[in-house]
């Protein structure tokens, strides 16, 4: 089952980014853009910014092909900064700024960045994991921060280079046209969360996002919608995904922005700019949810576009009751420049992630490689422009992951007969107990299923006799009860006897990811933290 791969290229360098962004405002014109924490920001201001940041970042010496790391909360700056990097030629290297100055150190100098463009309360953090390295730190804002004052002793800080720049500064520097790049030039490089060892990076060419965008952009065209809400960090695939698919739009897009997501905030912003749309992570509708939304007036709110991580039916239910709007989910991965399939409006189907988009082929393969039956479960195969060019300086892994052109997700799903795909789980994540599989997913909605559980992750612990037995963490709703043997026993009158969990630890909250996937690397060594007091 696949859906036919579309966009061929007619010319070269035709999917310039930068050249897109000059597209879309030429198409729009002067329009209310960004909205930030009391202020909005026209799309004028947002252009003419960003071509004199472009030229004050080839003062710097950014050069076609530099690497720049961008590590900001949302602000404007990061559209501006997008924009500007994408003219000057250099490559957007974004960092979700939940990082230990040692995950950040190794970004840095594996991308071998030449600068980075941070927000004040995030310097010290690059000065520590930047010490002794040629670095240019660009700080947005910084007339809130003495850059004329060295970092205080042992907060690190960069030693040579340009030192630290504010950000205003460059907008003084005089407009430059847009470098010229090809269709698979670099136009991203982006880092794995490195949960199961150091972080990777993807790279994703100038053609590959802008296919990527065009195709999620018509899947959401027939909506309609000009208003959103972005609490998505932007420094992420899926938010990067997001900010590009609106530069296709044929309508002039406004988006209201949340500098990090909080439930309360985002209910008073969507209240008080009648947004129609936000993209969203599971557990951010679970948080909204928990908060008293029957308060606000959600009226022009439609839809929610979900991904990131599976989507519970239940959840999904009690969100689009509770606030009276369609949820579409999707699917993707950074490997695949964030997208694969999506739900539509006229399409979506409880528990399903859509169907593949015009620019990505699926297949679902078996062991052997070839496609399995319509129904049956495989491992996620995709092809298509949306597909990186590799793991950046790893050719290994390159080739162990893309293999003849098909990228193997490493996500196990299936089709069902009308061509809806399916992601049931990670094959990394499967427990094989006595010989048998068991995926985390089942157990998780099992437990989910009682009253008293808000949350749930199920990992297999090593045993002897069994090889993996099978372990769940959650968390229970805000003063409900239930014992460890309770739950054990209300999941054996839901799984079979292989897939029940034998042991469950409850937690005040079930760890995730900065960007709201469950994190079972961490839950995984809080078991073994609670195995070692016991």
């Amino acid at each position: 089952m696949s859906a036919a791969a579309a966009g061929a290229s007619t010319g070269p360098g035709e999917h310039n980014l930068a050249v897109l962004t000059e597209e879309s405002y030429a198409r729009h014109g002067d329009h209310p853009a960004v909205f930030f924490e009391g202020t909005w920001h026209s799309s004028t201001e947002i252009a003419e910014r960003s071509a004199r940041v472009a030229g004050g970042l080839r003062e710097l010496g950014i050069e076609p092909g530099d690497r720049v790391v961008v590590l900001t909360m949302n602000t404007p700056e990061v559209f501006v900064s997008y924009r500007a990097l994408w003219r000057v030629g250099a490559v957007v290297t974004p960092v979700i700024f939940l990082q230990t100055p040692p995950e950040l150190r190794h970004i840095l100098e594996d991308s071998g960045a030449k600068a980075a463009i941070v927000t004040p309360e995030l310097l010290p953090l690059v000065q520590a994991a930047g010490e002794g390295l040629d670095l240019t730190v660009i700080v947005a804002g910084g007339d809130r921060v003495d850059l004329d004052t060295p970092p205080p002793s042992g907060s690190g800080g960069s030693t040579s280079g340009a030192g630290l720049v504010a950000y205003e500064s460059l907008e003084s520097a005089d407009p430059i046209d847009i470098v010229p790049r090809g269709d698979d030039d670099l136009a991203a490089l982006l880092y794995t969360g490195g949960t199961t060892g150091r972080a990777k990076g993807v790279m994703l060419s100038h053609r590959g996002l802008w296919e990527s965008g065009h195709a999620l952009h018509r899947v959401g065209e027939s909506q309609g919608t000009t208003r959103w809400l972005l609490p998505l960090p932007l420094s992420h695939a899926y938010g990067l995904i997001v900010v590009i698919s609106g530069m296709h739009s044929s309508r002039p897009q406004s988006s209201v922005l949340q500098r990090w997501f909080d439930a309360k905030g985002w209910l008073e912003l969507a209240q008080e700019h009648q947004v129609e749309s936000s993209t969203v992570v599971p557990s951010m509708l679970q948080m909204l949810l928990d908060q008293p939304y029957q308060d606000y007036d959600l009226s022009s709110l439609r839809s929610f576009g979900s991904g990131g991580a599976p989507l519970l039916p239940a959840l999904r239910a009690k969100a689009e009751e509770g606030f009276g709007v369609t949820i579409l989910e999707g699917y993707g991965c950074t490997e695949s420049s964030a997208v694969i399939a999506a739900s539509t409006v006229e399409e979506s189907r409880p528990g399903s992630v859509g169907k593949p988009l015009a620019h990505a082929e699926v297949i679902i393969a078996g062991l052997d490689g070839e496609p399995v039956p319509t129904g049956e479960e495989g491992e996620i195969w995709v092809r298509g422009p949306g597909v990186m060019q590799g793991y950046w300086k790893d050719p290994a892994q390159t080739a162990a992951t893309v293999v003849d052109g098909w990228l193997h997700t490493g996500d196990i799903g299936h089709f069902d007969a009308d061509g809806y795909l399916y992601v049931d789980d990670r094959i990394k994540d499967l427990i094989i107990r006595g010989g048998f599989n068991v995926f985390p997913r089942d157990v998780e909605d099992a437990l989910l299923a009682h009253e008293a559980v808000t949350a749930a992750a199920v990992v297999g612990r090593p045993d002897e006799q069994r090889g993996e037995e099978v372990v769940a963490a959650v968390a229970l709703h805000p003063g409900a009860r239930a014992t460890p043997e309770e739950l054990i026993a209300f999941a054996k009158t839901r799984l079979a006897p292989h897939k029940y969990p034998r042991e469950v630890l409850i937690l005040d909250a079930v760890p995730v990811t900065s960007v709201g996937k469950t994190d079972r690397k961490a839950v995984r060594s809080l078991i073994r933290t609670t195995e070692g007091e016991s």
